[in-house]
């Protein structure tokens, strides 16, 4: 079906799906409606639920010290904001392809004050049936590495930045050991603010240049990135900074939660389905857990907007056996995770012995019904080229730790091949790519027996 009758038939499947539950609604927000202003109106903590005052800067909770988490009216959006408006007004170009099409559930008083490179809108690719891919009817890939600086930390320094500019910061900071430094770094550029990045010193080279092109202070670290965190906090106390380390402020998790609110979108179009719905599984690589907490939070939205209804996919996490804390405290059925000692794992966002939002993973784990798995950096490398090789998806080694899971899980059968299962594609392998392979052909095309070169490889 083209994509012009599906788009056609959009308000008669919303309609009758019990996405919006109004027939007056259908227009509605279209012609007859104020738009209502939507930045966040309330600020708590993910663990105490003490309020924090919305209108200057905040990192952790004041009581406990744990994350905080943003809250929009969503009642009062329920009957302006809804998936019919969504669709088309990014059709007819008054709403953005990018995650700001989501900007009532954002940050932003209006999408003028946006900081955006054009993050999100990112495609779902349904995985050809080949290879080890071959018995698996509806698997699909989230292809994050299409994202301005070629990961999914696009969608979560979009929002901080576009936040902490709004708020008066005049100056960032952050630890990283991959993507996040190249992130933060080009949306700092974008709004004018100085930002100092501290990475370890064996963070993958393309990183360390993303960064260091865009502008930031970069500093190399010898340590780990929680030893970056700790140098980060003494600037902030000492130079004023603001730290815009992962879950230590709340906005990073509100641009990552935009890939749950795109998800139903996708598969509406992929699937040509009747109605908004989630997948049965989502696998996720998961190092500090920002993009994990902010889909399930953006399921939780959805559901008090009337978008979809409780249904739930199961989370998977995806660790490397190098350093896997949430894997061994669900293993252990723990609430909380042990720090990593020694942690080492070649997919560099992976390598964080200890999140400060491990209660939060481990909570969705268990209200999903889903699991952790973690797996060598062999087997994450291999299924990294199996990606490449069978769906021509350079993925980071991150994200090669989802197929490996998968198939993982598959073989025990905790997963069927007919369950649409949604693998993370974080970012781009080409990040990680140094040197070239060492044993490709060599031929000098003054030789006229260079041919026999190829018939030996």
């Amino acid at each position: 079906m083209d994509s012009s009758r599906r788009f056609q038939e959009w308000d008669t499947i919303v309609q009758s799906s019990g996405m919006i539950h109004d027939s007056d609604e259908l227009n509605s927000p279209l012609l007859n409606q104020d738009k209502v202003s939507a930045v966040h109106n309330t600020l708590s903590c993910a663990s105490c639920e003490k309020s924090h005052e919305i209108n200057i800067p905040q990192n952790l909770c004041h009581e406990c010290s744990k994350p905080l988490l943003a809250g929009y009216p969503l009642e009062t959006l329920k009957n302006h904001f809804t998936p019919n408006l969504v669709r088309h007004e990014s059709a007819d170009g008054s709403r953005p392809l990018s995650m700001w099409k989501f900007h009532e559930v954002l940050p932003v008083d209006s999408l003028d004050e946006s900081v955006s490179l054009g993050e999100g809108g990112t495609p779902l690719l349904p995985t050809i049936r080949r290879g080890p891919f071959s018995e698996l009817t509806r698997c699909l890939i989230k292809d994050e590495s299409l994202n301005p600086t070629a990961s999914f930390k696009s969608r979560g320094m979009a929002a901080a930045i576009t936040r902490a500019k709004s708020l008066g910061i005049t100056e960032v900071a952050l630890p990283s050991a991959g993507n996040a430094a190249g992130a933060a770094a080009a949306y700092a550029a974008r709004a004018g603010l100085p930002c100092w990045v501290f990475m370890p010193v064996d963070t993958p080279i393309t990183n360390i240049i993303e960064a260091s092109a865009s502008g930031a202070h970069v500093v190399l670290v010898k340590g780990l990135i929680d030893d970056c965190g700790k140098l980060v906090r003494e600037g902030c106390e000492r130079h004023g900074w603001f730290d815009l380390s992962t879950l230590k402020e709340p906005f990073r998790i509100e641009g990552k939660k935009t890939m749950g609110y795109e998800l139903p979108f996708d598969l509406f179009d992929v699937r040509e389905n009747t109605r908004l719905r989630l997948p049965d599984c989502i696998i996720y690589p998961t190092g500090g857990g920002t993009g994990l907490i902010g889909m399930w939070k953006a399921f939780d939205e959805m559901e008090q907007l009337g978008w979809i209804g409780p249904e739930r996919p199961r989370m998977v996490v995806a660790q490397a056996s190098g350093c896997a804390p949430i894997v061994q405290a669900w293993d252990l059925g723990k609430t909380h995770a042990e720090r990593i000692e020694n942690a080492a794992t070649v997919a560099s966002g992976l390598r964080v012995p200890a999140a400060i939002g491990d209660f939060i993973m481990l909570r969705i784990l268990k209200e999903s019904r889903g699991t952790a798995l973690a797996v060598s950096d062999q087997e994450l490398l291999d299924a990294q080229r199996e990606l490449t090789h069978y769906q021509g998806v350079f993925a980071a080694p991150e994200s090669g730790a989802t197929w490996a899971v998968a198939k993982k899980l598959l073989d025990r059968n905790w997963l069927k091949p007919h369950e649409e299962i949604i693998l993370f594609n974080t970012s781009t392998g080409i990040k990680y790519s140094q040197d070239p392979p060492r044993d490709l052909p060599v031929v000098d095309p003054s030789k006229t027996d260079w041919s026999q070169i190829l018939e030996t490889t």
